[in-house]
């Protein structure tokens, strides 16, 4: 064309240009992302996953997933506890696994451990151990929370469609067998068998005879009977259930049976086994020495070595629940983790909503169950709930963690009156300390139990067993500022119809001036007004301040 200049730019020009913008893309998206890891410190082996939130979204995806062996599940076999060189492989581990989720800039890092800390005599102390060396917070979580958060993490890969589903997780210390739809889990349980447990109790020798072969058959099918009645027992009418096999034994089962096809799938997510395929491997599998399973190829040593009674309790599950045909998930545990951090920060979309409820159910639940007296347990909630929005900064300066547990403490403070009225708050700590609070982490069921515990009577001693539970001292001060607005709203609940219709609170030259405002006009708080009063002494021992009572 004449009259116009042309210009022609060199190719190495135009990439290093849309490189340029593709990594100002990248960049501007890493920006809107936010990172958080997951680190499940397991009976057989030790997981981290840092994954990428999308808030946008309300989705994540998985950047890394690490994998340690670190084998808790040996344990001493004189006393039960965690062994010093398995102690020292998970710290070791831990320390390179913070290091890695440092370098993803995560915000924060959610750590959990299982079943052998769970069970091991020094578990707890272990764990002090890792707060103490690495400063990383481990939640020590039961076996019903680890049966939720499985079902979150498989739901959040999975759809469910209609169908209700049988989840089952093998690990090396515990099973956990789930009954789950798309919008809850009906049935959440967890048996003391697992991979790592039946190989260190019962197989000293392989291959693996018959006889004993019958015996882990039998023992395995009683061990599981509990949770597959409870299971059975909430199954609908015509309904047919479909069974997700996840965890690292399922999906070593997984990968032998896909590598015997012409093409392997690409990824197990999703891949379907047939119960007779699992019967054929297990009767190869029992015959082969742990040389000729490592010789397989497709599973590692360790794995080579638990597999056997890993199989033995897919095989007995799969019997039990009349499943021909099971889908793996290769989300687990560690997705569960992230799924309930993104719940807890509002980070999902709707068809995780239900989840979120978790804990308020999971209150009320225990609530019916110790026959609570709901509308006075709700009235004294509402009063503590009260108090604590109009008293930051006077009688505590809690960041909004402890919010929660107040109101579930306030929810359950009165459940040991059925026990015993002139002690009950001993009894309703003993009630709610062992009881299911699911959603909670270990130390924040212990703070619930403990707020309630300290509504009444006299403050925490150091004589107190509570206190020697409680090891973190910003945990004693949530417990202290809690239970003192815990009591100061139980004291207004003096009768079986309410008296106060709200309270209002004022710092005046260090005296704490409370108002009473009565539900009826001209109706007389005396007695609640004497109630609050006898408060002063606790409150004053807490927050140092006087107290005055008007209204």
């Amino acid at each position: 064309m004449e009259g116009i200049e042309q210009t022609s730019f060199p190719s190495a020009d135009i990439e290093k240009g849309l490189d340029s913008l593709q990594n100002n893309q990248e960049r501007v998206l890493d920006l809107q992302m936010r990172h958080v890891g997951a680190i499940d410190i397991g009976t057989n082996s030790t997981h981290l996953l840092v994954a990428s939130v999308d808030p946008s979204l309300h989705s994540f995806s998985i950047e890394l997933a690490e994998k340690s062996t670190t084998r808790l599940g040996e344990r001493d076999p004189d006393t039960g506890d965690l062994t010093e060189e398995a102690m020292d492989k998970v710290l070791n581990t831990l320390q390179r696994f913070k290091e890695l989720a440092i370098s993803h800039k995560v915000e924060q890092l959610v750590t959990a451990a299982t079943s052998a800390v769970r069970e091991a005599p020094n578990g707890r102390d272990f764990l002090k151990r890792i707060k103490e060396t690495l400063c990383i917070d481990v939640d020590l979580i039961s076996g019903s929370e680890e049966a939720r958060l499985i079902y979150l993490g498989v739901l959040s890969g999975m759809t469910f469609g209609d169908r209700p589903h049988l989840l089952l997780d093998i690990g090396g210390g515990s099973t956990e067998l789930i009954l789950a739809d798309g919008r809850d889990a009906r049935a959440l349980t967890s048996t003391r068998i697992g991979a790592v447990r039946l190989k260190n109790d019962f197989i000293k020798e392989e291959p693996v005879s018959s006889s004993r072969w019958d015996f882990l058959k039998t023992f395995i099918q009683g061990s599981l009977e509990p949770a597959v009645d409870k299971i059975c027992r909430r199954i609908e009418p015509g309904e047919k259930p479909v069974m997700v096999a996840t965890s690292g034994t399922a999906l070593a089962i997984g990968a032998l049976v896909a590598n015997e096809e012409d093409r392997p799938p690409l990824k197990l997510q999703g891949y379907r086994l047939s119960r007779s395929r699992l019967e054929r491997l297990v009767a190869k599998l029992l015959k082969m020495s742990p040389q000729q399973r490592r010789n397989l190829g497709t599973i590692n040593e360790r794995r080579s070595e638990i597999i056997v009674p890993g199989a033995l309790i897919l095989q007995t599950a799969m019997k039990m629940l009349a499943v021909d045909e099971l889908v793996l998930s290769q989300r687990s545990l560690r997705e569960g983790l992230i799924v309930d951090w993104m719940m807890r920060h509002g980070l999902l979309e709707d068809r995780f909503g239900f989840q979120s409820s978790i804990r308020e159910r999971t209150v009320i639940h225990q609530a019916n169950r110790f026959v609570v007296n709901h509308r006075r347990a709700e009235r004294v909630a509402l009063h503590a709930i009260s108090l604590y929005e109009s008293t930051y900064g006077v009688l505590h300066n809690d960041s909004g963690d402890g919010k929660d547990l107040l109101w579930a403490a306030a929810m359950l403070h009165s459940c040991g009156q059925h026990i015993n009225l002139n002690s009950y708050h001993k009894h309703s700590w003993y009630l709610i300390r062992h009881g299911e609070l699911l959603g909670y982490s270990e130390s924040e069921h212990l703070m619930v139990a403990a707020i309630a515990r300290y509504h009444r009577k006299s403050l925490p001693k150091k004589r107190h067993d509570v206190w020697h539970e409680l090891t973190i001292n910003k945990h004693w001060k949530t417990v202290l500022e809690m239970s003192l607005l815990l009591r100061i709203a139980a004291s207004l609940d003096r009768r079986p119809e309410p008296a106060v219709a709200s309270i209002s609170v004022e710092l005046i030259n260090n005296e704490v001036h409370f108002r009473l405002f009565p539900e009826k006009d001209n109706q007389s708080l005396g007695l609640e007004k004497w109630s609050l009063n006898n408060c002063s002494s606790a409150l004053k021992e807490v927050s140092g301040f006087d107290m005055r009572v008007s209204g």
